[in-house]
């Protein structure tokens, strides 16, 4: 009996043990939790807050600078009235046009590296070149347009521009296209190719439909990553004071005469400097809740 009462007692002891070291470890992974959450916010706030006077600064002194003469005239001479009309248009154009050529290649090789070759040797170097291209600089695209196209043609050129925006645009659409691909069911694939259907039938009316918010996503994405390049424009399409449409020529941009207009000694131009950062950031902002909201209604 007693050896029983004995027996009895140990397990109560080893129970409270057990309890008192589960108690104790709980609370020291609710105190790490506690420590891990605070740094966090602290983190998220840090940002935010620089974030935030970023925007302020922004919105406070790109509204002073705007102006009806900003959209509808040339940027002007030091100390005179101006805006930034060629600039506008100039970005407009080379941003257009850039994605006009990077969006297709991108798509594309993004369709034969999710559908056609997911395991070919050629497939693993696109991917491998392609994830270069996407943590490059930009400056570098710029060197190697200015070596590749400008140096052998003697001029900085609009063109030029378009082909180094071209080369940013590509791989963003490429990771994109496949990644969206890649999400489609292999089930609705297999049930076209049950009824018949071509693969490049199944491409275009199944995987591409069903991803098509997705791709769109991604070649907003690249917009908008591209309309705020400074250094490749430096290097390829320069700047110009006068409207041109010639894209053998150099051709003004926004982020170029911005970084021009903002380290000059003259007001006039920085007040420009601050409209056109204003503009810039609110279109980069619109397609960036353009692509959100796309995402959002695609699940």
């Amino acid at each position: 009996m007693s050896a029983v009462i004995r027996s009895t007692s140990t397990r109560l002891v080893d129970q409270k043990a057990a309890e008192h070291m589960r108690l104790a470890k709980f609370a020291k992974r609710k105190l790490i939790n506690q420590i891990a959450l605070i740094l966090s916010l602290s983190a998220m706030l840090f940002g935010l807050f620089w974030l935030a006077w970023i925007l302020w600064e922004t919105l406070v002194l790109g509204i002073s600078g705007l102006s009806l003469a900003t959209f509808t005239q040339m940027t002007p001479p030091p100390n005179e009235v101006g805006g930034l009309a060629n600039a506008l248009w100039g970005s407009f154009l080379m941003v257009s046009l850039a994605t006009f050529v990077g969006t297709p290649i991108g798509i594309m090789a993004g369709i034969y590296l999710a559908e056609y070759g997911t395991k070919s040797r050629l497939a693993s170097v696109t991917r491998f070149v392609n994830d270069i291209l996407l943590s490059a600089p930009s400056i570098v695209i710029g060197l190697f347009v200015y070596a590749v196209v400008v140096s052998k043609f003697k001029t900085f050129s609009g063109a030029a521009g378009i082909m180094a925006l071209a080369l940013i645009v590509i791989p963003v659409v490429i990771r994109t296209t496949e990644n969206m691909l890649a999400l489609v069911p292999a089930g609705l694939r297999e049930a076209a190719y049950a009824l018949g259907s071509p693969k490049w039938k199944v491409i275009t009316s199944i995987t591409l439909r069903a991803s098509r918010a997705g791709v769109v996503t991604g070649v907003l994405l690249a917009v908008a990553r591209i309309a705020g390049e400074t250094a490749p424009l430096l290097f390829t399409a320069l700047s110009n004071q006068f409207w041109t449409s010639s894209l053998g020529e150099p051709m003004a941009s926004l982020p170029v005469t911005i970084f021009k207009f903002a380290m000059s000694p003259y007001e006039n131009w920085q007040k420009l400097a601050w409209a056109g950062v204003l503009i810039i950031t609110v279109a980069v902002l619109g397609l960036n809740i353009l692509a959100r909201v796309l995402t959002r209604n695609k699940h």
